[in-house]
């Protein structure tokens, strides 16, 4: 490997061990591997105005989708309507705190700081915020990232949300409600921006600063 070149910028094919210099891609394409042709990376999706746009686009989503109800049951005259929030807290109350916390962290809690966490990372990119404090911030976001990635599973609550109206439809009348949509459209929105951000990409940004 010559001298001149920049350790960072090698990458080892996974299937052949062949080292291989990254360089720039312009869109839409796939870096093959010259020897086994094994896919070694594409251009990252990460872009800033898109991720920023689709945090704004989340947050609006976010409070609706866990404070408006997202079921309404009708039976024999008696209505009953609950929301994300009171369901958590509504199990806490009967018991199962474990299920409270998990759904209260998984559904609520670990989604808003998914959010808050990468649009305070594309703030400081994008207003370049070079000081001691803001890199030490965004380097603990970068680090954390991964937890919190896993943590919210919102996909899990929309299938529950559609398997109970299923259930309960034999013998009540159900009505989902803003919050379900609310809901369903954060789930896709976080599903776009966790698929546009590239934690690879965004500790690049870091290093280079």
């Amino acid at each position: 490997m010559p001298k001149s070149l920049d350790p960072n910028t090698i990458i080892l094919c996974r299937s052949c061990d062949l080292a291989v210099q990254k360089r720039a891609l312009p869109s839409n394409v796939r870096a093959l591997c010259p020897r086994c042709h094994t896919a070694l990376y594409d251009v990252p999706y990460c872009s800033i105005n898109g991720m920023l746009a689709l945090c704004i686009a989340a947050l609006l989503f976010y409070i609706p989708a866990n404070f408006l109800p997202i079921i309404e049951i009708n039976f024999l005259g008696s209505v009953r309507t609950t929301t994300v929030f009171e369901t958590a807290v509504a199990v806490w109350q009967q018991g199962y705190w474990i299920v409270g916390v998990a759904v209260m962290a998984a559904a609520v809690i670990a989604p808003g700081l998914l959010i808050l966490s990468i649009l305070l990372q594309v703030s400081i990119v994008k207003l370049k915020l070079h000081s001691c404090f803001w890199q030490k911030t965004y380097r603990s976001l970068l680090k954390n990232h991964a937890t919190l990635s896993q943590l919210t599973m919102l996909e899990i609550y929309v299938i529950s949300f559609l398997v109970a109206a299923f259930n309960l439809s034999d013998f009540s009348d159900i009505y989902l409600g803003m919050g379900t949509f609310c809901f369903c459209m954060l789930f896709l929105v976080i599903l776009f921006l966790q698929r546009e951000y590239n934690l690879e990409h965004m500790w690049g940004m870091a290093d280079e600063r």
